[in-house]
């Protein structure tokens, strides 16, 4: 048997609870109420790998933009400047 103490309940350190900080929609900061469909290195930010429009949770795009950006990338996948999904 060995004769190392054993960590009590009292030398442990109390868990911190984090908050994640809030993101903040970069059309907001840079103040665009219009989302261009041609500004494809904008728009490519907000589309995966697969082609698919990355959810506002995960982007941390606003509500209203995230619509308006939507209908932009649907804009350019129908003209051609976006794929609409990747070639596997």
């Amino acid at each position: 048997m060995s004769s190392q103490p054993t960590q009590t309940k009292q030398t442990q350190r109390p868990k911190l609870k984090r908050r994640k900080r809030r993101r903040v929609c970069n059309f907001c900061v840079d103040k665009m109420d219009v989302v261009d469909y041609k500004d494809i290195n904008r728009i490519k930010r907000y589309v995966s790998e697969r082609g698919k429009i990355n959810p506002r949770r995960n982007s941390g795009v606003c509500a209203k933009h995230q619509r308006r950006l939507s209908e932009a990338i649907k804009r350019a996948r129908f003209i051609g400047l976006i794929p609409h999904c990747s070639e596997l």
